[in-house]
């Protein structure tokens, strides 16, 4: 089927809901890189065989997800529509919830999450400290729909803004709702996301090209790789959006060699979009065209920087060049170019579905919207979180990451990467934005966030 308008999207969305609303259960299984390496794909094997065993398999549904967040407890199966979350899932585990929960109707509650704190299981994933304090929006399909279904995308209202922005706004209007929404770029420097767009929709060329930047190097960090493995397609539609907006017809995503299966789910993606209608020529029976390209890094940590990433498209060594010219004036080939990271794309469909001041009404006066951060080191709840901008640090780290393991007390946090800093523990209050988090002399950054207990020796850190 080829989309054509509104009524389209509606039409798939509305038989989709139908369909998924005559099954009696939806068992979600996380498919994201760090269940994938705890085996979650023999956990959805088992899950397979055993509600064949029951003859349930036409009765639910079996979806694996992108990544749900809490990357420590996994694999992680969530169970829709009673919102029960098991944790630590096992293949022998899973047919003792089937005949629990599915057959008998009883949750069984020795694998749902526990509460060390409390010393309790709460089973409902919404009443679980690590989920209730947090806003998604770049996040909003990870770990809640079938990455690998773009019907299940558009059920999300998914394309809705790329109808809505080619169909009934100009590019000059698209510009000013993203600058209106105060979106600033997630890729670590913080500029302003509009002020950028309209710099490369007032270059006048005869060629302008849209690149994303997925090329995250930093240590600890996976955002953009949970984005594209969880939903590759918003980052799509995000680029279909940009590419209006400024006027380029051809867009290139830059992944990490090191993420082969960010890289095959994105594959796959752009294939359907294009199935669709949704790439290429006369986009929602507009004369906008729009074709997408997945370049493949080598490895090389200043491929992340926008010059070298430009470099490394056009098959020449990524070595970093002097601004001005800077990418919008002379980029890619030569050409004007605007540069985005994941994270920044995957906030523009909703921007545009919902409109500048939904998205503004989260953050802070100068960082509206929120934050994605991954959590590692000596943290209870490693994974991936995103909270309102203006959160303090000790919030994301003792009331979303339940603390330090052991007990242990809480040294320091690394964040933004190796041109960030450390944050010790008198700074736990600070709000996390761009401007506070620079005031004590580290960086927002991309949003990894490594962090250190009483025992880490600083001079090694450093």
């Amino acid at each position: 089927m080829r989309i054509k308008n509104l009524e389209d999207l509606v039409k798939i969305k509305e038989e989709y809901n139908s369909k998924m609303a005559e099954y009696n259960y939806q068992i979600l299984v996380c498919g994201g890189g760090g269940c994938v390496s705890s085996k979650c794909g023999e956990v959805k094997e088992a899950l397979d065989r055993c509600l064949k065993g029951y003859g349930l398999s036409e009765k639910i549904s079996v979806i694996t997800t992108g990544c749900m967040g809490i990357c420590a407890l996994g694999p992680v199966v969530l169970i829709k529509p009673d919102e029960t979350f098991y944790t630590k899932v096992t293949p022998e585990k899973i047919a003792e919830i089937v005949k629990s929960h599915i057959i008998n109707g009883t949750i069984l509650e020795k694998y749902t999450y526990y509460d060390k704190a409390r010393q309790l299981y709460i089973p409902n994933i919404n009443d679980i400290p690590f989920f209730k304090d947090q806003v998604k929006i770049a996040l909003r399909n990870c770990g809640q729909i079938d990455y690998s279904s773009i019907e299940a995308y558009i059920a999300k209202d998914g394309y809705f803004a790329a109808a809505k922005a080619l169909s009934k706004m100009s590019r000059q209007q698209v510009v000013e709702e993203i600058k209106k929404s105060g979106l600033r770029g997630r890729g670590g420097a913080g500029f302003p996301t509009g002020i950028k767009w309209e710099a490369g929709l007032k270059a006048i060329s005869d060629q302008k090209y849209f690149v994303c930047n997925a090329d995250e190097g930093d240590p600890g960090a996976f955002m953009d790789r949970s984005i594209l493995e969880g939903d590759p397609h918003s980052v799509i539609e995000g680029m279909i959006l940009g590419g209006y907006a400024v006027g380029a017809n051809i867009g290139y995503i830059y992944v990490r060699a090191e993420y082969p299966i960010a890289v095959e789910r994105l594959s796959t993606a752009i294939e359907e979009a294009r199935r669709y209608g949704l790439l290429g020529k006369n986009l929602f029976s507009t004369d906008f065209e729009f074709e997408l390209e997945i370049r493949i890094g080598a490895g090389a940590f200043v491929c992340g920087e926008e010059t070298s990433l430009m470099a490394s498209i056009e098959g020449r060594r990524g070595e970093p060049r002097q601004k001005p010219p800077f990418p919008f004036e002379r980029g890619l080939f030569g050409k004007p170019t605007i540069i985005n990271n994941v994270e920044t794309l995957a906030n523009i469909p909703p921007i545009i579905h919902k409109g500048a001041h939904w998205f503004s009404q989260f953050g802070t006066e100068r960082s509206k919207g929120t934050k994605v951060f991954a959590l590692a080191g000596n943290v209870v709840n490693t994974g991936l979180v995103e909270v309102p901008m203006g959160i303090s640090l000790g919030d994301i780290l003792f009331k979303i990451g339940d603390g330090i393991p052991q007990g242990k007390a809480f040294k320091a946090a690394q964040a933004g990467g190796p041109s960030g800093g450390c944050i010790t523990k008198e700074f736990l209050n600070t709000p996390v934005d761009y401007e506070n988090i620079s005031k004590i002399g580290a960086i927002m950054g991309s949003g990894g966030l490594i962090v250190m207990n009483e025992d880490t020796c600083m001079v090694d850190t450093a």
